[in-house]
């Protein structure tokens, strides 16, 4: 069974898009305590391709992995980052969407319904510090609610 989800929507809340870079870390940290003051939903997205979804722990490295077993890998991923820098997570009304999806279609799309979009400054490319990353970039430019650009700690 195919439980792959290719969009985000939700009604209302506070929106964070995470990787597993520092920099979305930061905005999930930001986010949370944004939802709680708001005491809104927070919507942790995660987008993720084969190209940049971490590989299943349990499928021996000749085999390729199915779209589901990517997916339950990125979830237990997102999961692991939410627990380290969410450690009060019980406190929150939070939900975690794992999308197969390039990130700004998904965070994007998640914008839609959201009081607020919460992004890092810097993913996983480019020349870091140098401007905002493409994601937040297209984030600040086409999100239908604000946005928050969270920039790395100095």
């Amino acid at each position: 069974m195919d439980r792959t989800i290719e969009r985000v929507h939700v009604d209302g809340g506070v929106v964070v898009g995470v990787d597993s870079s520092a920099s979305a870390a930061r905005a999930l940290e930001f986010a949370a305590e944004e939802a709680r003051r708001r005491q809104a939903v927070l919507h942790v997205v995660r987008a993720w391709s084969i190209r940049t979804a971490p590989r299943p722990a349990d499928v021996p490295a000749s085999v390729v992995p199915s779209m589901e077993q990517f997916q339950e890998a990125v979830r237990a991923d997102t999961e692991r980052i939410v627990a380290e820098h969410v450690p009060d997570r019980v406190t929150l009304d939070l939900r975690i969407h794992i999308v197969h999806s390039p990130s700004p279609q998904a965070l994007l799309s998640a914008s839609r319904g959201a009081d607020l979009l919460v992004v890092g400054h810097r993913g996983r490319g480019g020349f870091a510090g140098l401007m905002l990353g493409s994601v937040a970039e297209q984030c600040v430019r086409h999100a239908a609610c604000p946005v928050l650009v969270v920039r790395p700690a100095v």
